[in-house]
This record gives C-alpha cells, structure tokens and sequence, in this order.
C-alpha cells in the first residue's frame, strides 16, 4: 500500500474546495466593491472652500478592473487622473499630488453622499488649514431641439473696454485698447464681460503673438485655446483644442502674428469650432471644466473671458455672440 498516494488524494479535494472558496470571497468582495463605489460614480462639480475664496473644480469617479478610479481638474491646468482613490464605508478618499498642487503634502480629500445628488467633505489645504468642499452632480445638458438663434450681441465696441472688468486689480499689467483690439497684458488679470448666456454661436477674430499665450473661456468654464508657446504639450493644449479635453481632429499651421478666426457654437457641452473656416472639433462633449474656471455650477448661463494671466500678448476684435432662444 502506498501511503503517499492516499495522503496526496485526501490533499486535493481540499486544495480544491479552499481555491473555490477564495475565488467566492474574492468576486464578493468586489461586487461589494462595486455596489459601495455606485453611489458616487460619475461627474461631479465641486467647490473647495478655502478661507478667503471658493475655487471650482471637477472629478470623475469610475469602477474599471476591479477599483475605483478618480480623474480631477483642480483648481488650476487641465483633467489629471489621480494616483489614489477609494471607497470605504461609504466614504470616498482620494489624494492630488502636492506636484499638482504646489502645496507641501497631498490634498487628501474625503466625502460623502448626503442626499444621493450632493458630496459635502473635508480636505487638508496647503495653506495648513483643513478646507471643506462639496459637490452636485454634473448635469448632462442634453439638448434634443435644434436652437433657434436670437439677435447677434457685439460684446466689444472697437474702442473701449465698456462691458468688461478684470477679475482683478493689476496697474502694472493691464488690458489695453490698441487699434480697435483688446490686447492681454500677459501675466495680468482675466478679462470677464459683464454678459451671461446659455447656448450661442461666438465669432472672435485673434491674432497670437509669437510665444504668447491665451483663451476663450465660453460661459466662463471651458477655455478653447489660443497660444503659441504649448507644441511641447498635448493636443488639446494647442490652439483650437478645449483643454485638456478635446483635441482639434485637425491641427492648423501656428500663425504667429496673424489675424484668424474662430466660429464656435455651444449648445449644452456639445461645442463645435470653425477655425478660419475648417471645422477642427464637430459636436463634442466638454466633460468638465477647465481650471480657473469662474465657477463649477455648469447647469447656469455664464460669461465670456479671456485669458491674461498667461505669457505674451494676444490681441481679439469683433467679438459677436448669437444667443439661443430659450
């Protein structure tokens, strides 16, 4: 008799049934998983509440392979996916890199649902208080009617900057009217019109100068971009792209100090844009904001600005909004 044999035949059905049973806690676990991480899955709009201001800010939450993952725009650049994200006991934590941040530590952010449509919770800010910061659901903004179009608005007279205010004080960098254009000063305040709309056509005539760098933020949150310096940077960073969303399907030749053209027309966040007369984005869903939009509430009409804060000057001239007929 070999007692060998009989040890390994009474070892197998064990090793069988402990392997089966792992397997079943495993795939319970992550259908615990799953179900734990449903409640907060999708877009969200936030607002960081810092001690003196607000700061907009968006995050995507996904379940893919098994984990829950976390895509932020904060409160500057474009839509980064985060390192870490979780879910446990109905409490959703996920960290922003202090590279990201430029503060001394992670922003570890927590929250939860209160309300099934709301996220309310805590984050460490890197000025060293504890911020809080909430959370709506991110409306879909689906349009099913064709719009119908209103009387064209001329946002910009040609000769002053009546209609428009910078977001901030700054005498020594400062908007300009030059020739019947607005100039950015670079490295200065935003220009913001003092006009809010829903759904429109824009048309806007710029001229870039070389290594410089702007935008055109529609309804104040989704910056289409107009630049000479970003080769070096991704697609939907160039001229044309929304960015860090959207990349043009075309890329034009960069044309530094000369005058082009966009037509763009939003109807939700669905945007398309003419560049001098090609269509480089055709009927795109915007996910989210951009950083350094004026505000995260997507579902309300907002203005137009224009980007100063960044390098060189960029020049515009006939403005013109169409607005949709509600």
């Amino acid at each position: 008799m070999n007692l060998r044999k009989i040890s390994l035949g009474t070892e197998i059905p064990v090793l069988v049934l402990l392997l089966v049973s792992f397997s079943q806690n495993i795939q319970a676990q992550n259908s615990s998983s799953d179900a734990a991480a449903k409640p907060f899955l999708g877009r969200w709009d936030l607002t960081l509440k810092a001690p003196d201001r607000e700061y907009p800010s968006w995050l995507e939450v996904k379940f893919e392979d098994d984990q829950v993952k976390a895509e932020m725009v904060g409160r500057w650049g474009n839509a980064r996916p985060l390192p870490r994200a979780e879910i446990r006991e109905g409490t959703l934590t996920f960290a922003s890199p202090k590279e990201e941040e430029a503060a001394k530590e992670d922003m570890v952010f927590e929250g939860k649902i209160e309300d099934n449509n709301h996220l309310i919770g805590t984050v460490n800010g890197p000025d060293g208080t504890q911020w809080t910061w909430t959370g709506e659901r991110a409306p879909s903004l689906a349009r099913t009617d064709a719009p119908r179009w209103g009387k064209p608005v001329q946002l910009f007279d040609g000769k002053t900057l009546n209609g428009w205010r910078p977001d901030r004080e700054n005498p020594g960098a400062a908007w300009k009217v030059e020739d019947g254009t607005l100039v950015s000063p670079g490295h200065g305040p935003e220009l913001i019109n003092d006009l809010k709309f829903g759904d429109f056509k824009l048309h806007v005539e710029f001229n870039c100068g070389k290594g410089a760098n702007s935008g055109i933020y529609l309804r104040g949150r989704y910056e289409v971009q107009v630049e000479d310096n970003s080769i070096q940077e991704p697609p939907s960073h160039h001229t044309g792209g929304v960015y860090g969303f959207i990349a043009p399907s075309k890329e034009l030749p960069r044309r530094p100090t000369e005058w082009q053209t966009f037509d763009i027309v939003l109807l939700g966040r669905r945007v398309t844009i003419v560049q001098n007369g090609q269509t480089i984005i055709d009927k795109q869903e915007i996910p989210g904001i951009t950083g350094g939009a004026l505000n995260s509430r997507e579902a309300l009409p907002g203005s137009i600005y224009l980007q100063g804060s960044e390098d060189g000057h960029v020049a515009f001239r006939n403005i013109v909004l169409t607005p949709a007929k509600k």
